[in-house]
């Protein structure tokens, strides 16, 4: 049966996108997230790659199927590396760390917010010296940052709730797992919470 060249290429592209839709989860060799913050997430092409290349271990997959003229295969949900790469101690700095930190919370009213409606906030403001830096910066509202300005805390009158710090790759997933994404796999689901505290 003869499909035109245009249709053909709208079949094509919709089968890569829809693929996009598979992203494989990334372990290191002891079976913990290479990264929770951003999550150690690989798509299907570089998943399949590093299949080829033998460099890491099927753990789970999806159901969906992709073939080649020699073989078909199912895309991999879970990969985990067959050399351990090393962890920092310390997370980097950035404003969505900040924002996990802090777990979302304007750190002078106390209320959480979306993403898009928070600021980070100099304690001592940049004009007086301050640094931008763990123990300086803390997500704040946009009113609250408005609200104190370029002033100081005990002029402005306004406190962190948290005084803040740097905080461990440890603090990080545990602010983390209470905000998991919601694209999860459920194949993913043991591998990002198989460390947690256990409860009665």
């Amino acid at each position: 049966m003869y499909i035109e060249p245009e249709s053909r290429e709208r079949f094509l592209n919709h089968e890569i996108d829809s693929l996009q839709n598979y992203p494989a989860l990334i372990l290191n060799a002891d079976y913990r997230p290479l990264s929770y913050f951003p999550l150690s997430i690989w798509p299907w092409q570089d998943a399949v790659k590093a299949i080829f290349r033998d460099s890491v271990t099927i753990i789970s997959e999806y159901e969906r199927i992709v073939s080649s003229p020699s073989m078909d295969m199912r895309l991999p949900s879970v990969l985990a590396l067959k050399d351990y790469v090393p962890q920092s101690d310390s997370p980097v700095f950035t404003r969505f760390n900040v924002f996990l930190r802090d777990e979302w919370c304007c750190q002078y009213c106390g209320e959480e917010f979306k993403t898009s409606h928070l600021t980070f906030d100099h304690v001592i403001p940049r004009c007086r010296g301050g640094l931008t830096s763990w123990d300086n910066i803390v997500a704040a509202c946009r009113d609250c940052n408005t609200a104190k300005g370029g002033k100081m805390p005990d002029k402005a009158n306004m406190f962190p709730m948290k005084s803040p710090k740097q905080p461990t790759v440890y603090e990080l997933q545990r602010n983390g797992k209470k905000f998991p994404p919601n694209f999860l796999h459920e194949s993913w689901g043991d591998f990002l919470y198989w460390d947690s505290e256990l409860r009665d």
